[in-house]
C-alpha cells in the first residue's frame, strides 16, 4: 500500500491539508513516527515534537500490545490483556520497565526540557500505523490533559478496531485505510525499517528552527 513512511507522509499530508495556516503542533510517537511526523511539520507549517508513551506487550510476545503507559504512569489496560497471561503484578513489572525506557529517551531526545507547550493549540498525534491502538490511546490522553485547543490522530493505516477505540480519546480521526484483515503494520509497506535513536534526534534537529542571525 505505501513504498515507504516518505509516501505515506506525503499522503497524510494531503488528508490534513485543511488544517495548514492552524500551526499545528504535530506530535510523532518514536521511533517509527518520527520521519512522519517531520514530514507533516514541514508541509502543515507546524511545530514537531515528541510525545513518549510506551506499549506494555503481552507476555512472550513483545510485538503484541496489552496496553500502554505514558510518561507520567496513566496507563491503559486493553480489554484482551487477562485472556493472553497479563496479570496485575505482571502489568505492574510491565509498566515500570517501560516507564525507565521512557525517561532515558526523554533524556536522550529532548535534553533539559519536557514535552512542547499543546495548550490551546491544534495538535496532531502521529504514528506509522496502528494494531491494537494501545500505544495510540495513552498518546491521546497524555496530551489531552495538556489542554489542546483540538486534538487529531493521524495514521496511514490502522485496523478497523483501533481506529473506533481511538476515536473515545480524541477529536478526529484522520486514516488513510482501515482494511479488515489487518495483522500487522508493516505489512502494508514495502520498505519498513527499525529506527534507531540517533535518527529520531537528527530528524528532531532539522525541524528545530533556525537561531536569527545577529545584527
Amino acid at each position: 500500500m505505501f513504498r515507504d513512511r516518505q509516501q505515506a507522509a506525503e499522503r497524510l499530508a494531503d488528508a490534513l491539508a485543511p488544517l495548514r495556516g492552524t500551526h499545528p503542533l504535530v506530535l510523532a510517537i518514536p521511533r517509527g513516527a518520527v520521519p512522519i511526523g517531520a514530514v507533516l511539520a514541514q508541509r502543515l507549517a507546524g511545530d514537531l515534537d515528541l510525545v513518549l508513551v510506551r506499549k506494555l506487550h503481552a507476555p512472550g510476545s513483545p510485538e503484541f500490545a496489552v496496553g500502554a503507559v505514558d510518561e507520567a504512569g496513566w496507563t491503559y489496560v486493553a480489554p484482551h490483556a487477562a485472556a493472553v497471561g497479563a496479570t496485575a503484578a505482571y502489568l505492574e513489572e510491565q509498566k515500570e520497565d517501560q516507564l525507565q525506557e521512557l525517561a532515558r529517551r526523554r533524556q536522550l531526545y529532548t535534553p533539559g526540557r519536557g514535552p512542547a507547550d499543546a495548550a490551546g493549540r491544534v495538535v496532531i498525534v502521529v504514528d506509522d500505523g496502528l494494531a491494537t491502538g494501545a500505544t495510540m490511546v495513552a498518546a491521546l490522553h497524555a496530551v489531552r490533559e495538556r489542554g489542546p485547543a483540538r486534538l487529531v490522530c493521524a495514521v496511514p493505516v490502522a485496523s478497523p478496531d483501533a481506529v473506533r477505540l481511538v476515536g473515545k480519546y480524541c477529536d478526529e480521526v484522520v486514516c488513510l485505510a482501515a482494511p479488515a484483515g489487518f495483522a500487522a503494520v508493516g505489512q502494508f509497506y514495502a520498505s519498513f525499517p527499525q529506527l534507531e535513536d540517533d535518527e529520531v534526534i537528527a530528524l528532531l534537529a532539522a525541524a528545530r528552527p533556525s537561531p536569527p542571525s545577529a545584527p
